[in-house]
């Protein structure tokens, strides 16, 4: 496989990836409607956090769309490696927009705490057990899209997709125990909106320090590398390795590899085993590599 069709898979990945994100951004659209009625209507803090919060996460969704339509790009003489680092790029910018939308949901909340208000309404416990099931179980699908792709993106939204079904849960609490409660309890719910934000601020930590380790070039996992070695082993030609480095670069991963080869070899035949080794690895469709950088040494 060449290392144009290598790119034609991943920018194939980016797109179907940018896909799924469209449709988180038109799920948040339809549910911070629904939040905002319902906390208007229903008198409950608690839900129009979770709407605000869904309206941000539409923006947070354009960001990591926008970032998978760079991605998608082919290599050009400024990007010789191609834009596959705008997709962690995205997902760092979506990871700090995280902690504001934390602070922003927090600061609220303590203003509703000490103002008093009337309590919720009883049928906003339906309305949040219906956003909480729809949240969680797309949370799930971009979470497993992302995982088969390899896109730290998706896992970022995942997560996000997940801390708003976590907060609608802390709202859901929180509004039983006002309803529960009665008089006195009415500020339970704005209660559940503070503790929510320490989950979103949870979260976003992790999102922060995937998207980091992207960005920084953290080595792929042990596994992956072994895998690697595995394929480069069987091909004809090569007798040992000795450096091989693996980074993610968006969606796909980039290879420099040290082959020892027969010292007697000519120019040629070494050259040739270097681009069988290129090959080999490009060709696993199921590690994601687009490009290979293969060093020749003689065996000693």
């Amino acid at each position: 496989m060449s290392g144009q069709d290598a790119h034609t898979r991943t920018a194939q990945r980016a797109r179907e990836s940018a896909r799924i994100v469209l449709r988180g951004m038109a799920l948040n659209a339809v549910l911070a409607a629904v939040k905002f009625a319902g906390g208007i209507f229903g008198h409950t803090y608690a839900l129009i956090a979770d709407g605000a919060e869904s309206l941000l996460d539409i923006l947070s969704s354009l960001l990591v769309w926008a970032g998978f339509k760079v991605a998608a790009q082919p290599p050009d003489a400024d990007h010789p490696y191609g834009h596959g680092k705008a997709e962690p790029l995205a997902a760092l910018v979506v990871a700090v927009f995280i902690f504001g939308m934390a602070g922003w949901v927090g600061w609220h909340a303590i203003h509703e705490i000490i103002t008093p208000h009337r309590g919720p309404a009883w049928w906003t416990l339906v309305l949040l057990a219906g956003v909480i099931v729809t949240k969680a179980l797309f949370s799930r699908r971009v979470g497993a899209i992302g995982e088969e792709v390899g896109s730290t993106a998706l896992g970022v939204e995942a997560l996000h997709h997940w801390s708003d079904a976590m907060t609608s849960a802390a709202a859901f609490v929180g509004i039983a125990i006002a309803l529960i409660g009665g008089p006195g309890w009415e500020t339970a719910d704005d209660w559940a909106a503070l503790f929510a934000c320490v989950i979103i601020a949870f979260n976003g930590v992790g999102m922060l320090t995937k998207a980091l380790g992207d960005v920084m070039d953290t080595a792929a996992p042990a596994k992956f590398e072994n895998e690697v070695r595995s394929l480069a082993l069987q091909v004809p030609g090569v007798q040992a390795l000795d450096k091989v480095r693996v980074r993610k670069s968006g969606l796909s991963h980039l290879v420099d590899i040290h082959v020892r080869v027969e010292g007697s070899l000519t120019v040629r035949e070494g050259h040739d085993i270097a681009h069988a080794v290129k090959d080999a690895l490009i060709a696993s469709a199921a590690h994601a590599i687009s490009d290979v950088s293969v060093h020749i040494e003689p065996v000693k």
